[in-house]
Protein backbone atom coordinates (compact mmCIF):
# COMPACT_ATOMS: atom_id res chain seq x y z
CA UNK A 1 0.00 0.00 0.00
CA UNK A 2 2.71 2.16 -0.01
CA UNK A 3 2.00 3.10 -3.98
CA UNK A 4 -1.34 4.89 -2.09
CA UNK A 5 0.74 6.95 -0.32
CA UNK A 6 0.95 10.93 -1.65
CA UNK A 7 3.96 11.93 -2.59
CA UNK A 8 7.74 11.22 -1.79
CA UNK A 9 8.16 8.52 -4.90
CA UNK A 10 11.94 8.02 -3.99
CA UNK A 11 11.07 7.21 -0.30
CA UNK A 12 8.30 4.98 -1.51
CA UNK A 13 10.93 2.92 -3.89
CA UNK A 14 13.82 3.15 -1.37
CA UNK A 15 11.50 1.42 1.17
CA UNK A 16 9.95 -1.36 -1.40
CA UNK A 17 13.44 -1.56 -2.21
CA UNK A 18 14.61 -2.71 1.08
CA UNK A 19 11.68 -5.01 1.72
CA UNK A 20 12.02 -6.79 -0.68
CA UNK A 21 15.43 -7.51 -0.34
CA UNK A 22 14.74 -8.30 3.21
CA UNK A 23 17.15 -5.21 4.23
CA UNK A 24 15.22 -2.74 6.59
CA UNK A 25 17.44 -1.58 9.19
CA UNK A 26 16.23 -1.72 12.73
CA UNK A 27 16.48 1.66 12.83
CA UNK A 28 15.37 4.52 10.59
CA UNK A 29 16.07 8.20 10.68
CA UNK A 30 12.90 10.26 8.83
CA UNK A 31 13.59 13.62 8.31
CA UNK A 32 11.50 16.58 6.16
CA UNK A 33 9.13 18.53 6.65
CA UNK A 34 5.66 18.45 8.85
CA UNK A 35 3.01 17.17 7.38
CA UNK A 36 4.41 15.38 4.51
CA UNK A 37 3.48 12.01 5.80
CA UNK A 38 6.45 10.43 7.98
CA UNK A 39 4.51 9.10 10.36
CA UNK A 40 2.07 7.51 7.50
CA UNK A 41 4.98 6.08 5.81
CA UNK A 42 6.17 4.51 9.05
CA UNK A 43 2.91 3.04 9.46
CA UNK A 44 2.88 1.62 6.46
CA UNK A 45 6.34 -0.16 6.95
CA UNK A 46 4.74 -1.47 10.09
CA UNK A 47 1.59 -3.05 8.40
CA UNK A 48 3.86 -4.54 4.92
CA UNK A 49 5.93 -6.33 7.63
CA UNK A 50 2.65 -7.67 10.11
CA UNK A 51 -0.26 -7.91 7.66
CA UNK A 52 -1.31 -11.40 6.88
CA UNK A 53 -2.56 -10.94 3.58
CA UNK A 54 0.09 -8.98 2.18
CA UNK A 55 0.61 -9.20 -1.52
CA UNK A 56 3.20 -8.12 -4.23
CA UNK A 57 2.27 -4.38 -3.83
CA UNK A 58 2.64 -4.47 0.31
CA UNK A 59 -0.45 -4.58 2.95
CA UNK A 60 -3.75 -5.17 2.28
CA UNK A 61 -4.73 -2.09 4.11
CA UNK A 62 -8.48 -3.62 5.41
CA UNK A 63 -7.69 -6.38 7.13
CA UNK A 64 -8.06 -6.66 11.05
CA UNK A 65 -4.61 -6.17 11.17
CA UNK A 66 -4.35 -3.54 9.25
CA UNK A 67 -6.63 -1.23 10.41
CA UNK A 68 -5.65 -1.80 14.72
CA UNK A 69 -2.11 -0.49 13.14
CA UNK A 70 -3.44 2.53 12.77
CA UNK A 71 -5.39 3.09 15.31
CA UNK A 72 -4.20 4.35 18.94
CA UNK A 73 -5.14 6.20 21.59
CA UNK A 74 -3.57 8.83 22.50
CA UNK A 75 -4.63 11.37 25.08
CA UNK A 76 -4.58 15.12 24.00
CA UNK A 77 -1.45 17.21 26.10
CA UNK A 78 -2.70 19.13 29.48
CA UNK A 79 -1.14 20.58 32.71
CA UNK A 80 -2.25 17.39 34.80
CA UNK A 81 -1.34 14.26 32.62
CA UNK A 82 1.92 14.53 32.59
CA UNK A 83 2.20 10.95 34.19
CA UNK A 84 0.48 9.87 30.73
CA UNK A 85 3.30 10.47 28.20
CA UNK A 86 6.14 8.24 30.74
CA UNK A 87 4.96 5.28 29.07
CA UNK A 88 4.73 4.85 24.88
CA UNK A 89 1.74 4.06 23.32
CA UNK A 90 0.75 0.97 22.01
CA UNK A 91 -1.73 1.06 18.76
CA UNK A 92 -4.48 -1.41 18.66
CA UNK A 93 -1.74 -4.02 17.44
CA UNK A 94 0.27 -5.01 20.51
CA UNK A 95 3.07 -5.13 18.76
CA UNK A 96 3.08 -1.71 17.12
CA UNK A 97 3.34 1.87 19.57
CA UNK A 98 4.85 5.31 19.55
CA UNK A 99 6.07 7.39 21.60
CA UNK A 100 4.90 11.51 21.78
CA UNK A 101 6.09 14.45 23.49
CA UNK A 102 4.35 15.76 26.41
CA UNK A 103 4.48 19.45 25.48
CA UNK A 104 8.34 20.10 24.21
CA UNK A 105 10.13 16.97 25.26
CA UNK A 106 10.08 13.78 24.81
CA UNK A 107 10.09 11.95 28.55
CA UNK A 108 13.31 10.17 29.64
CA UNK A 109 10.40 8.10 31.29
CA UNK A 110 9.00 6.94 27.76
CA UNK A 111 12.28 5.76 25.94
CA UNK A 112 13.32 3.87 28.79
CA UNK A 113 9.93 2.38 28.74
CA UNK A 114 10.69 1.97 24.68
CA UNK A 115 14.12 0.38 25.39
CA UNK A 116 12.43 -2.44 27.95
CA UNK A 117 9.62 -3.08 25.47
CA UNK A 118 11.87 -3.27 22.58
CA UNK A 119 13.72 -6.47 24.27
CA UNK A 120 10.50 -8.16 24.16
CA UNK A 121 9.67 -10.70 21.70
CA UNK A 122 6.40 -9.53 19.36
CA UNK A 123 3.54 -10.84 20.58
CA UNK A 124 1.32 -11.26 17.79
CA UNK A 125 3.66 -10.53 14.31
CA UNK A 126 7.68 -11.70 13.62
CA UNK A 127 8.78 -7.99 14.06
CA UNK A 128 7.89 -4.91 16.90
CA UNK A 129 7.44 -1.44 15.38
CA UNK A 130 8.41 1.65 17.82
CA UNK A 131 7.54 5.17 16.21
CA UNK A 132 9.43 8.29 18.38
CA UNK A 133 7.42 11.51 17.05
CA UNK A 134 9.26 14.62 16.81
CA UNK A 135 12.43 12.73 17.79
CA UNK A 136 14.14 16.05 18.23
CA UNK A 137 12.25 16.95 20.75
CA UNK A 138 14.65 14.33 23.50
CA UNK A 139 16.59 15.69 25.78
CA UNK A 140 20.57 14.57 26.00
CA UNK A 141 19.22 12.38 28.74
CA UNK A 142 16.61 10.84 26.73
CA UNK A 143 18.68 10.63 23.57
CA UNK A 144 21.42 9.08 25.94
CA UNK A 145 18.76 6.82 27.10
CA UNK A 146 17.85 5.53 23.58
CA UNK A 147 21.33 5.15 22.09
CA UNK A 148 21.88 1.51 23.74
CA UNK A 149 18.99 0.12 21.94
CA UNK A 150 20.17 2.03 18.90
CA UNK A 151 23.66 0.34 19.04
CA UNK A 152 22.58 -2.91 19.97
CA UNK A 153 19.18 -3.24 18.33
CA UNK A 154 16.98 -6.61 19.22
CA UNK A 155 16.59 -8.11 15.59
CA UNK A 156 13.02 -8.14 16.18
CA UNK A 157 12.43 -4.65 16.83
CA UNK A 158 12.52 -1.75 14.55
CA UNK A 159 12.39 2.03 15.58
CA UNK A 160 11.67 4.96 13.28
CA UNK A 161 12.55 8.15 14.18
CA UNK A 162 10.44 11.09 13.00
CA UNK A 163 11.58 14.65 12.54
CA UNK A 164 11.59 17.73 10.98
CA UNK A 165 14.54 18.75 12.87
CA UNK A 166 16.87 16.32 12.35
CA UNK A 167 19.84 18.68 12.90
CA UNK A 168 18.74 18.91 16.16
CA UNK A 169 19.55 15.14 17.26
CA UNK A 170 22.42 14.00 18.85
CA UNK A 171 25.19 12.92 16.24
CA UNK A 172 25.73 10.06 17.89
CA UNK A 173 22.05 9.46 17.32
CA UNK A 174 21.76 10.27 14.25
CA UNK A 175 24.92 8.31 13.10
CA UNK A 176 23.40 5.17 14.28
CA UNK A 177 20.47 5.36 12.03
CA UNK A 178 19.92 4.99 8.09
CA UNK A 179 18.54 8.28 6.84
CA UNK A 180 15.56 8.72 4.53
CA UNK A 181 14.56 12.18 3.39
CA UNK A 182 11.54 13.49 2.99
CA UNK A 183 10.23 16.30 0.46
CA UNK A 184 7.36 18.80 0.02
CA UNK A 185 4.73 17.19 -1.55
CA UNK A 186 4.03 18.65 -4.90
CA UNK A 187 0.37 21.20 -5.16
CA UNK A 188 -1.17 18.83 -8.10
CA UNK A 189 -0.50 15.76 -5.91
CA UNK A 190 -2.27 17.30 -2.83
CA UNK A 191 -5.19 18.62 -4.98
CA UNK A 192 -5.99 15.11 -6.51
CA UNK A 193 -5.51 13.98 -3.13
CA UNK A 194 -8.12 16.40 -1.90
CA UNK A 195 -10.49 16.05 -4.56
CA UNK A 196 -10.39 11.80 -4.38
CA UNK A 197 -9.85 10.97 -0.89
CA UNK A 198 -11.37 14.30 0.98
CA UNK A 199 -14.36 15.33 -1.38
CA UNK A 200 -13.19 18.88 -1.72
CA UNK A 201 -14.78 21.19 -3.99
CA UNK A 202 -13.09 22.06 -6.84
CA UNK A 203 -13.05 25.91 -5.61
CA UNK A 204 -11.79 24.56 -2.41
CA UNK A 205 -8.88 22.65 -3.49
CA UNK A 206 -6.71 24.84 -5.55
CA UNK A 207 -6.55 27.01 -2.51
CA UNK A 208 -6.20 24.76 0.02
CA UNK A 209 -3.28 22.82 -1.82
CA UNK A 210 -1.63 25.88 -2.28
CA UNK A 211 -1.79 26.98 1.42
CA UNK A 212 -0.86 23.87 2.75
CA UNK A 213 3.08 24.63 1.17
CA UNK A 214 3.66 20.90 0.22
CA UNK A 215 2.22 19.69 3.32
CA UNK A 216 -0.17 16.77 3.10
CA UNK A 217 -1.33 16.74 6.71
CA UNK A 218 -1.84 20.93 6.73
CA UNK A 219 -3.82 20.39 3.33
CA UNK A 220 -6.44 18.37 5.50
CA UNK A 221 -6.77 20.37 8.56
CA UNK A 222 -7.41 23.77 6.41
CA UNK A 223 -11.62 24.84 6.40
CA UNK A 224 -11.43 27.33 3.53
CA UNK A 225 -14.23 29.70 4.64
CA UNK A 226 -12.54 30.10 8.32
CA UNK A 227 -8.79 31.04 6.48
CA UNK A 228 -11.03 33.45 4.38
CA UNK A 229 -12.21 34.78 6.93
CA UNK A 230 -8.57 34.87 9.15
CA UNK A 231 -7.10 35.94 6.36
CA UNK A 232 -9.57 39.06 5.74
CA UNK A 233 -7.46 40.27 9.46
CA UNK A 234 -4.15 39.98 8.23
CA UNK A 235 -4.83 41.31 4.97
CA UNK A 236 -6.13 44.66 6.71
CA UNK A 237 -2.59 44.39 8.92
CA UNK A 238 -0.56 44.39 5.73
CA UNK A 239 -2.52 47.45 4.18
CA UNK A 240 -2.52 49.31 6.98
CA UNK A 241 1.33 48.80 7.23
CA UNK A 242 1.86 49.32 3.95
CA UNK A 243 -0.81 51.98 2.92
CA UNK A 244 -2.52 53.86 5.59
CA UNK A 245 0.01 53.49 8.35
CA UNK A 246 -3.19 53.31 10.89
CA UNK A 247 -1.12 51.93 14.17
CA UNK A 248 -4.14 52.34 16.19
CA UNK A 249 -6.47 49.59 14.23
CA UNK A 250 -2.86 47.61 14.05
CA UNK A 251 -3.08 47.32 17.91
CA UNK A 252 -6.93 46.54 17.81
CA UNK A 253 -5.99 44.11 15.59
CA UNK A 254 -3.55 42.64 17.86
CA UNK A 255 -5.30 42.57 20.77
CA UNK A 256 -7.87 40.55 18.89
CA UNK A 257 -5.55 37.73 17.76
CA UNK A 258 -4.43 37.30 21.44
CA UNK A 259 -7.67 37.39 23.22
CA UNK A 260 -9.20 34.36 24.40
CA UNK A 261 -11.53 32.90 21.63
CA UNK A 262 -8.83 33.39 19.10
CA UNK A 263 -5.24 32.88 20.79
CA UNK A 264 -5.14 29.09 19.87
CA UNK A 265 -5.42 30.30 16.02
CA UNK A 266 -2.45 32.77 16.98
CA UNK A 267 0.55 30.61 15.39
CA UNK A 268 -2.06 30.19 12.06
CA UNK A 269 -2.82 33.78 12.11
CA UNK A 270 1.36 34.35 12.04
CA UNK A 271 1.57 31.43 8.98
CA UNK A 272 -1.47 33.48 7.26
CA UNK A 273 0.15 37.21 7.11
CA UNK A 274 3.35 35.57 6.23
CA UNK A 275 2.04 34.32 3.45
CA UNK A 276 0.73 37.35 2.18
CA UNK A 277 3.39 39.39 2.92
CA UNK A 278 5.82 36.83 0.88
CA UNK A 279 2.97 36.79 -2.09
CA UNK A 280 3.37 40.82 -2.03
CA UNK A 281 6.99 40.85 -1.92
CA UNK A 282 7.25 38.08 -5.05
CA UNK A 283 4.94 40.68 -7.27
CA UNK A 284 6.89 43.46 -6.41
CA UNK A 285 10.32 41.50 -7.24
CA UNK A 286 9.45 39.78 -10.37
CA UNK A 287 5.48 40.29 -11.21
CA UNK A 288 5.60 35.91 -10.78
CA UNK A 289 2.05 34.85 -10.67
CA UNK A 290 2.74 31.42 -10.78
CA UNK A 291 4.49 31.27 -7.01
CA UNK A 292 1.43 32.81 -5.01
CA UNK A 293 -0.03 30.91 -2.41
CA UNK A 294 -3.27 33.22 -2.11
CA UNK A 295 -4.28 32.86 -5.74
CA UNK A 296 -7.75 34.45 -5.22
CA UNK A 297 -6.78 37.74 -3.86
CA UNK A 298 -4.31 38.60 -6.94
CA UNK A 299 -5.64 41.82 -7.80
CA UNK A 300 -5.50 43.41 -4.56
CA UNK A 301 -1.60 42.22 -3.75
CA UNK A 302 -0.92 43.52 -6.97
CA UNK A 303 -2.14 46.66 -5.81
CA UNK A 304 -0.17 46.78 -2.83
CA UNK A 305 3.18 45.20 -4.20
CA UNK A 306 2.34 48.16 -7.44
CA UNK A 307 1.50 51.54 -4.38
CA UNK A 308 3.72 50.23 -1.96
CA UNK A 309 7.78 49.96 -1.33
CA UNK A 310 8.23 46.19 -0.74
CA UNK A 311 11.96 46.76 -0.12
CA UNK A 312 11.13 46.29 3.73
CA UNK A 313 9.04 42.99 3.59
CA UNK A 314 11.69 40.33 3.58
CA UNK A 315 13.01 42.18 7.35
CA UNK A 316 8.88 41.64 7.99
CA UNK A 317 9.53 38.02 6.66
CA UNK A 318 12.43 37.33 9.35
CA UNK A 319 10.41 39.25 12.51
CA UNK A 320 8.14 36.41 11.73
CA UNK A 321 10.49 33.94 12.17
CA UNK A 322 12.20 35.43 15.14
CA UNK A 323 8.53 35.29 17.12
CA UNK A 324 8.04 32.02 15.83
CA UNK A 325 11.50 30.70 17.83
CA UNK A 326 10.95 32.91 20.55
CA UNK A 327 7.75 30.81 21.55
CA UNK A 328 10.30 27.84 22.75
CA UNK A 329 10.98 30.75 25.73
CA UNK A 330 7.45 31.27 26.82
CA UNK A 331 7.48 35.17 25.01
CA UNK A 332 4.67 37.18 25.83
CA UNK A 333 2.40 37.22 22.57
CA UNK A 334 0.85 40.82 22.69
CA UNK A 335 3.43 42.73 23.81
CA UNK A 336 5.77 40.72 21.26
CA UNK A 337 2.73 40.71 18.35
CA UNK A 338 2.29 44.66 19.31
CA UNK A 339 5.86 45.43 18.70
CA UNK A 340 6.07 43.59 15.66
CA UNK A 341 3.00 45.35 13.94
CA UNK A 342 4.61 49.01 15.31
CA UNK A 343 8.11 47.84 13.17
CA UNK A 344 5.57 46.93 10.08
CA UNK A 345 4.20 50.57 10.64
CA UNK A 346 7.04 52.32 10.63
CA UNK A 347 6.97 53.26 14.41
Amino acid sequence: MLTKLVGNLNAKQTLKRLLVNRRLPNSLLFTGPDGVGKRQFALEIARTVICPDKTDDGACGVCTTCTRIGEADIPVVTDKNKDDFKTIFFTNHGDVAVVVPYKNFILVDAIRDLEREANFRPYEADARFFIIDDADKMNDQAANALLKTLEEPPPTSYIFLITSRADSLLPTIRSRCQTLRFSPVATDEIEQYLIKERAYSHHETALAARLARGSIGRAVTIDVADFRSQRARMFDVLKHALETGDRAAMLKISEELNDAKNKEHFVENLDILESLIHDVWSLGVSADKTRLVNTDLEDELATLAQNSPVTQLPDWLKLIETMRQNFIVNINRKIATDAMFMTMAGT
